[in-house]
C-alpha cells in the first residue's frame, strides 16, 4: 500500500495552532498502556534537573491566588460599619418592624460560611463544569458578577427598602461563597501537583488577604468622607484584585518551572481519569493525620478569634488608648503575625509531620487564656474572675496564639498532599482545603458558648 507524503507527515501536511492554557497537558494524547508521546514526556522531564522559579514567578502568583481566596469574605466582613451603621442604620433607613441590623454580622457569617464549607466538600466528588482551569476560571467570573452588584447597591439609595437591600446582601454572599468554596479547593487541589512551599504561598496569602482587606477599608475611610463613596471604592478593590487572580492564571503556563511540574503529572493524572473510581476513603485516611492537623489549627484559631479577642477589653492607662486597642492588640496583630507565621515556613519546617500533631493538640491552651483575660463581651454579667489582668501578657498571648495559627496551618497544608502517591495529591489537596473552612466553620460555631462559660 502506498502511502503519500502528506500522510506521512501529518505536522507538515496540517499544522495546528498551539493553545496556550493552564491545562495546555490535558490535551497530549496518551496511550493506556504508559507508551504514548505523553507518557515518554513525562519520563524524560522526571530526569531533568526542575527548573528554577524565576523571580519566583510562579510563588508570587499563587500566593495572589491565596489572597483572592479570601477576598470576598474579607472584604464583607470588614466592611462592618458600612453595613451596620449606614446601609442598615437608624438615621439611613425607613422604621421598620424588622431589625435587620441586629444580628447582621451573625446572619453574614452563615450566609458565608455554610456554602463555602458545603461546595469545598462537595467540589472533591463532583466535577464542576470539568478540568480544574475551567472551575477556577468561571469561579473567578462569577465572583467578580456578584461584586459588581454590589457595587451597585452601594451606589443606590435604599433608604425605602431596607429589606430588599438586606435580602439582596444575603442572597449576594451565599451565592460568592458557593463560588469561592470551588474557588479555594481547586486552588489549593492544583498546587498541590507542585513542591509543598507553593501550597504555603496560597496560605501565606490567605493571611495576607486579612491585613489588606483591614488597610484599605482603612484608607477609604480616610480619603473619602461619603460612606457610600468609601464602599463603592472598596469593593472596587476586591473586583481589581480578582482580575489580577484571574489574568495571572494563564500566566503559569508561560513558565519552564510550572511546565516541567505540569508534565511530571501528566501520566499521573492520565492514570487515574483512567480509572473508574478515585479511592477517596483511603486518600483521606491516609491523609486524615494532616487533615486533623489543619482542622484543629483553625477550630482552635476561630474559636477565640474574632469572638473572644475582639472583646477583650485594656485599662485606660495602657500604652495603647482604648479607641484603637481592639484594632491593634486583636485585628492587626492577629493578621500581621498569622502572616509572619506562614512567611516563615518558606525557610523553615519543623516540625516534621509525625510530630506536627503535638504543637497542633497543645494550642488548645489558647482558648481558657483568652478567656482568663478581661473578656467582657455586651449585654453579658461576667462572673467568672479574671486571672490575666496585665494587658502586656494578654498581648503576648495573642502574639503566639496568631504567629502560631499561620505557622502550623500553613505546615498541616504542606504536608498534606505528600502523604498520598503523586498522582492523588490533587485530591488530598482538595480535602485539605475541605477540612480548613470545616474547622473555620466549627470555631465559629463553638465561640458561641465562650459567653455562657464566663457566666458559669
Amino acid at each position: 500500500m502506498v502511502t503519500s507524503k502528506s500522510e506521512e507527515l501529518p505536522f507538515i501536511g496540517g499544522k495546528q495552532p498551539v493553545t496556550l492554557n493552564p491545562s495546555w497537558e490535558s490535551q497530549m494524547k496518551t496511550d493506556p498502556k504508559g507508551k504514548g508521546t505523553g507518557s515518554i514526556m513525562s519520563k524524560i522531564a522526571s530526569n531533568l534537573q526542575p527548573p528554577v522559579d524565576k523571580y519566583k514567578l510562579v510563588f508570587f502568583i499563587f500566593l495572589l491566588h491565596g489572597l483572592g481566596t479570601l477576598m470576598p469574605w474579607n472584604m464583607f466582613i470588614t466592611a462592618k460599619s458600612y453595613f451596620e451603621d449606614f446601609k442598615l442604620g437608624e438615621n439611613y433607613t425607613v422604621k421598620t418592624e424588622v431589625n435587620y441590623r441586629g444580628n447582621f454580622m451573625q446572619n453574614m457569617g452563615f450566609a458565608s460560611q455554610i456554602p463555602n464549607v458545603l461546595f469545598n466538600w462537595i467540589n472533591i466528588f463532583i466535577n464542576f463544569g470539568g478540568d480544574l482551569t475551567t472551575r477556577i476560571v468561571y469561579s473567578i467570573l462569577f465572583e467578580i458578577v456578584i461584586l459588581i452588584i454590589t457595587v451597585v447597591l452601594a451606589m443606590l439609595d435604599s433608604f425605602e427598602w431596607p429589606g430588599v437591600f438586606f435580602w439582596a446582601t444575603m442572597t449576594s454572599i451565599v451565592l460568592i461563597n458557593m463560588c469561592n468554596g470551588i474557588y479555594q479547593s481547586t486552588i489549593y487541589g492544583l498546587v498541590a501537583a507542585l513542591p509543598p512551599k507553593y501550597t504555603g504561598a496560597v496560605v501565606l496569602g490567605s493571611n495576607i488577604s486579612g491585613c489588606f482587606a483591614t488597610i484599605m477599608s482603612m484608607l477609604c475611610a480616610t480619603f473619602f468622607s461619603s460612606m457610600r463613596t468609601s464602599a463603592i471604592y472598596y469593593f472596587v478593590t476586591a473586583i481589581l484584585i480578582l482580575l489580577f487572580c484571574f489574568d495571572t492564571y494563564f500566566a503559569l503556563p508561560l513558565t519552564k518551572f510550572y511546565r516541567h511540574y505540569e508534565m511530571l503529572n501528566n501520566e499521573k493524572k492520565s492514570d487515574s481519569r483512567s480509572q473508574l473510581n478515585v479511592p477517596y476513603w483511603q486518600i483521606f485516611k491516609k491523609a486524615s493525620p494532616q487533615l486533623f492537623n489543619v482542622f484543629f489549627t483553625f477550630f482552635v484559631t476561630l474559636s477565640v478569634f474574632p469572638a473572644v479577642h475582639s472583646d477583650i477589653k485594656g485599662s485606660d492607662d495602657f500604652i495603647i488608648g482604648s479607641k484603637y486597642f481592639t484594632l491593634v492588640t486583636c485585628f492587626l496583630t492577629f493578621n500581621v503575625f498569622a502572616m509572619l507565621g506562614s512567611l516563615t515556613t518558606s525557610w523553615i519546617q519543623w516540625p516534621k509531620p509525625k510530630y506536627l500533631v503535638v504543637p497542633v493538640v497543645l494550642r488548645v491552651a489558647f482558648i481558657p487564656l483568652l478567656l482568663f483575660c478581661n473578656y467582657a463581651p455586651k449585654d453579658i454579667v461576667r462572673t467568672l474572675p479574671v486571672y490575666i489582668t496585665n494587658e502586656w501578657v494578654y498581648w503576648l498571648i495573642a502574639i503566639i496564639m496568631s504567629y502560631s495559627s499561620g505557622y502550623l496551618s500553613s505546615l498541616g497544608m504542606m504536608y498534606a498532599p505528600g502523604t498520598v502517591h503523586a498522582k492523588y495529591q490533587i485530591t488530598a489537596g482538595m480535602f485539605a482545603a475541605a477540612v480548613l473552612v470545616t474547622g473555620i466553620f466549627s470555631g465559629v460555631m463553638f465561640s458561641y458558648l465562650s459567653p455562657l462559660i464566663i457566666q458559669l
